[in-house]
């Protein structure tokens, strides 16, 4: 379909190069599905559309909607960019990502439940035993304990991207504590309130059960005999980056936001102080990472935790989602193997493919990367939120030295990817629509009895022109992500 004369003058700066593009099939021509999209959007004057926008960012404004920059002089607290152009992904898209996902997210959590009891994966070569072991984030206090229900990973966060095809694949798995969905379902608030009409006649498929999904997978990952479990959701505190989300998801599931010091520990049970007295805890939905939760088991220096949480688990007295230890498997080196841990497992292929990755713990992948390093995306494993990389192409011959450095000095602690240009889509810029490099990160939910998955994700948008780093704390955004019945 041709693009319409109107939309030329809001299209003067959109350009098209080797990314897929998810609103046009190629020069001129829309895909299908945005057409009215764009007929809606070519059809309202500049200015209109400007007011639309400031509507939008007081929105987040007066609902607090903030993330934190840390290590910057000019103030901490911003409001997160959000794009007005929704993303557009089909049913038939969606159904292959849902599949995937829940494929890939069943197998890893067989994955975890193996290495740290039976372990017949490591001893059958398929995943090396050193690399789990050599993992900063393997928990050897978890060999041999018995977590509820078999589940490890109750919420987890899995980047996608598309590639030049136009096909999702994964770039990484965030299984520790992922945040942003209250990012989710704010932008889709919005979005219902200043563009109703348009809402309504894409018939996009609703995500606001996401909190009461949330609610029933945790209830249903309570201790036996526990038929109204009191469930509390466990923060860091207000400084922590994604407050925010902490008490958003408290309030709309409806339970207790507790941090560290209004919890305490007695003959392995775990109680909240109230106002009445002591009150039993039964599941924690933790926003604190493992070193920072106990400091009788991790980190000693904690604030942040409560001392004999780990020995309640343990006694299987409390459920806390997610388990300790899984950020095992979000390591970057570990996510190299997931194709062979959904083969091993499942008998299946991969729906959603891993991009190529390279160990620098090989000797071969190594020395290919260090020949290369211009062309090539370095990662730190256990690093996230855009820190700990190099994107050769956009280094300078210094930085490229620096980490050529770096991985020989520490062979396991990176990893390396061909740069891959995300796809783009389009963004409301100040001179009219622009691409933007986009990825997605759905929110998987993994109960007792089945994995749920809510239609849609955090699409976030790298608003920097020609920059490929999607965090916002690197300058990135969102904007709403609508599935189409």
């Amino acid at each position: 379909m041709p693009t319409p004369e109107t939309l030329q003058p809001l299209l003067k700066n959109y350009q098209l190069d080797q990314a897929y593009d998810e609103m046009f099939e190629g020069a001129g021509d829309l895909h299908d599905h945005y057409a009215p999209l764009m007929d809606f959007f070519g059809g309202m004057p500049q200015a209109e559309l400007q007011r639309k926008k400031q509507a939008a960012d007081l929105s987040f404004l007066n609902q607090g909607i903030t993330f934190t920059v840390y290590g910057k002089d000019e103030g901490t607290e911003k409001i997160f960019p959000y794009d007005l152009l929704p993303r557009l992904i089909t049913a038939a898209e969606w159904t292959r990502v849902e599949n995937g996902l829940k494929q890939r997210i069943t197998a890893i959590n067989l994955f975890l439940k193996d290495i740290y009891n039976e372990g017949r994966i490591l001893t059958d070569g398929v995943v090396p035993r050193d690399l789990v072991y050599s993992c900063k984030q393997f928990r050897r206090h978890m060999i041999g304990l018995n977590v509820p229900r078999n589940v490890y990973i109750a919420v987890t966060g899995t980047d996608l991207i598309r590639l030049e095809n136009g096909e999702f694949a994964v770039l990484e798995d965030n299984l520790r504590v992922p945040s942003g969905v209250s990012y989710m379902l704010t932008n889709r608030r919005v979005m219902k309130r200043i563009f109703p009409q348009l809402f309504r006649s894409y018939n996009v498929r609703p995500i606001e059960q996401y909190t009461q999904i949330l609610l029933a997978t945790l209830r249903s990952l309570a201790p036996e005999g526990r038929p109204e479990p009191n469930i509390v959701l466990m923060s860091p505190g207000v400084f922590n980056s994604a407050y925010y989300e902490h008490a958003y998801l408290a309030r709309q599931m409806g339970i207790e936001l507790v941090e560290g010091r209004d919890l305490v520990t007695h003959d392995n049970l775990v109680y909240m102080r109230t106002t009445n007295g002591l009150r039993q805890v039964d599941v924690i939905y933790r926003r604190v990472d493992d070193d920072f939760i106990d400091p009788l088991s991790f980190r000693a220096d904690s604030m942040l935790g409560v001392s004999g949480l780990f020995n309640a688990y343990r006694a299987g007295n409390v459920t806390l989602a997610n388990a300790f230890g899984t950020g095992v498997a979000d390591d970057k080196a570990v996510y190299a193997y997931v194709p062979n841990i959904i083969k091993y497992y499942l008998g299946e292929d991969p729906i959603l493919p891993n991009v190529k990755t390279f160990l620098m713990s090989i000797e071969k992948d190594r020395k290919h990367v260090l020949a290369n390093l211009d062309k090539m995306v370095v990662k730190a494993v256990g690093e996230s939120g855009g820190y700990g990389m190099l994107i050769g192409p956009q280094s300078t011959a210094a930085q490229r030295e620096e980490f050529a450095g770096k991985i020989q000095a520490d062979p396991r602690n990176y990893i390396a990817q061909p740069t891959i240009t995300f796809s783009r889509a389009p963004c409301l810029m100040e001179d009219g629509f622009q691409a933007r490099h986009v990825d997605l990160r759905p929110y998987v939910l993994y109960g007792s009895d089945k994995v749920s998955i809510v239609p849609g994700g955090l699409t976030r948008v790298a608003l920097k022109k020609g920059s490929l780093v999607v965090n916002s704390s690197q300058g990135g955004g969102s904007k709403d992500t609508w599935i189409l019945n």
